[in-house]
């Protein structure tokens, strides 16, 4: 006896989609109300050219936009009544989408910059890293000081504790604690994160400090004896 395995074919209009794509269109379409979605009955209208046209019924914007071959898309749905713009669509989704991809491009990163110490670190070396902790700080990332214990130091943990609580207390004229001294294993750690405040005043103190240096004036150069003769002894030589 033979046995078919029967497959069920589901209905096009139950067709499940991915939670993602479902997601990214619903961002896509709930973004922006254009044309037959919206729902208001009157809307304040902006023409292509940016003139206020006034207060209008949603069918007059809607043939309004139609007969000039664009789109009718609410930039305002919070307003009573709501804003509308007749606007290209796709172009103005290309412009926001441009606006947006350069703001993130100029926007700074923030890393956490890792610096080691050791219970036998001295304090030339402290000094040092707490200076390069700053120069971290000012630039806007955090910087994370992780103390290593390494065979029986381990069990002289307040040594290491103290050096950290030295360098917060050092560098808290630019830094607040985020995360105050916490054992991984055998590494305590202590995480700052730049004050905005403080970072900001040192940039601006360095905008002036640079605006005050004077330009040096470029400098003459002087013309030797030889290749400039006298008058008189030109009219000599002739």
């Amino acid at each position: 006896m033979l046995y078919l395995r029967l497959h069920r074919v589901i209905p096009a209009r139950f067709v499940v989609l991915s939670p993602l794509r479902v997601e990214r269109s619903a961002a896509i379409r709930d973004r922006l109300r254009i044309n037959n979605r919206i729902r208001a009955r009157e809307v304040r209208l902006i023409d292509e050219n940016g003139v206020q046209v006034g207060i209008v019924p949603i069918r007059d914007a809607l043939q309004m936009a139609e007969e000039r071959g664009l789109d009718l898309v609410e930039v305002a749905p919070n307003a009573v009544p709501p804003v509308c713009r007749i606007l290209d669509y796709g172009k103005f989704r290309y412009e926001q989408s441009k606006k947006e991809r350069e703001a993130r491009k100029n926007q700074k990163q923030v890393e956490v910059k890792q610096i080691r110490l050791e219970p036998k670190t001295d304090e030339h070396d402290l000094g040092v890293k707490a200076k390069q902790a700053r120069r971290f700080l000012l630039d806007g990332d955090k910087v994370k000081f992780n103390m290593r214990f390494r065979g029986r130091e381990i069990y002289h943990q307040e040594i290491g504790l103290e050096m950290l609580e030295r360098m917060a207390e050092e560098l808290r004229d630019i830094s607040v604690v985020e995360q105050r001294p916490t054992m991984e294993g055998r590494v305590l750690t202590l995480l700052l994160a730049p004050n905005q405040k403080a970072r900001a005043q040192a940039q601006r103190e360095r905008q002036q400090q640079a605006s005050r240096t004077p330009t040096q004036p470029a400098p003459k150069v002087s013309v030797p004896a030889s290749d400039a003769a006298p008058d008189n002894q030109a009219d000599e030589e002739e």
